[in-house]
């Protein structure tokens, strides 16, 4: 199979119309910002627009053309506010309008789809994340 790398403002802006026209879409998200439960040029997310979007769910947002796949870790009636799995710091806000789609699947390579959870004992865990995280990345990658 041929592999083709595509900018995000020319990929994304594609993936948001499918995803607007009711289709789901499958792409591999590049960067660390979700690990441990996304890894980059490993796993494939495959997303879908959804009627609501909750705390913990993992969307794909367009904060004015630069696109994040993160995890909603607050809401503020029409605020989102948004932090990656990966990070131990800064978080991103958005309005609801903002989120292209949701991950309602993780494909890891070699193994069975994974329906992602909501993260709740990974959010509670943020004090700790830099630990977990620098021994991740050292050992289990």
């Amino acid at each position: 199979m041929d592999r083709k790398t595509v900018p995000n403002d020319i990929l994304i802006p594609q993936v948001g119309q499918l995803l607007s026209e009711g289709r789901e879409v499958e792409f591999r998200p590049k960067g660390v910002s979700m690990l441990p439960f996304i890894r980059p040029d490993r796993d494939n997310v495959v997303l879908k627009k959804r009627e609501t979007v909750s705390v913990g769910d993992i969307v794909l947002a367009d904060l004015g053309g630069k696109y994040v796949l993160h995890r909603v870790i607050r809401e503020d009636g029409d605020r989102l506010t948004l932090m990656g799995d990966g990070n131990i710091k800064g978080t991103e806000s958005c309005a609801r309008k903002d989120i292209l789609g949701t991950v309602v699947c993780i494909m890891k390579k070699g193994r069975k789809p994974v329906v992602p959870g909501k993260g709740k004992l990974w959010r509670t865990l943020l004090p700790f994340r830099r630990y977990i995280l620098a021994f991740y990345k050292r050992v289990l990658m």
